[in-house]
């Protein structure tokens, strides 16, 4: 089932987007992992820490599976990839696979108050330049660009759960 408003995720997509207006956060990915490809679920790999610290930083009221990310949307928060046609861990991505054009569309058309990239090679791909984690100067029209340690269990020893708890905090203020 696609939960997208619109139909913004090419028709190949690996998993479909979650999308709506809006948003208070959009996670972007850099792809869709073989298990995630597999489950048809974001973020599904073993030993992924996205769902367990979605929950502990307060973004969600319980711990969800992966396959129960459509109920991200009422809370607010919705997911895509900047890669949508192809899967697989990032040494397995060609640049050709990126598709830069297509989230800054996606954020032209449902405004998210913050993109929260979950690697810095899908924030790097985005920007076209290198980036730190956390809240970045560059903004994105009126949504303000976050960059998280990527929750793979491939990227463990680049894990801080600090920044996700730093972007729960900014996603708590309303200014």
């Amino acid at each position: 089932m696609d939960h997208s408003v619109g139909t913004p995720a090419p028709q190949d997509s690996v998993l479909p987007d979650l999308l709506a207006p809006g948003l208070d956060i959009l996670f972007c990915g850099t792809a869709a992992g073989d298990a995630s490809a597999r489950r048809r679920a974001y973020y599904a790999g073993p030993g992924n820490a996205f769902w367990p610290t979605l929950h502990e930083v307060g973004l969600t009221p319980r711990q969800f599976e992966p396959e129960e990310y459509a109920q991200l949307m009422p809370l607010k928060i919705g997911l895509t990839d900047i890669v949508k046609r192809a899967s697989g861990s990032d040494s397995a991505l060609a640049k050709q696979h990126f598709d830069p054009a297509r989230v800054h569309r996606l954020i032209e058309q449902f405004h998210p108050r913050l993109l929260a990239f979950t690697s810095k090679r899908a924030a790097q791909e985005y920007l076209g330049q290198p980036v730190g984690y956390g809240l970045l100067p560059a903004m994105a029209g009126c949504t303000r660009l976050f960059v998280l340690p990527s929750p793979s269990g491939a990227a463990r020893r680049y894990w801080s759960v600090q920044p996700w708890q730093e972007l729960a905090h900014l996603r708590n203020e309303r200014t």
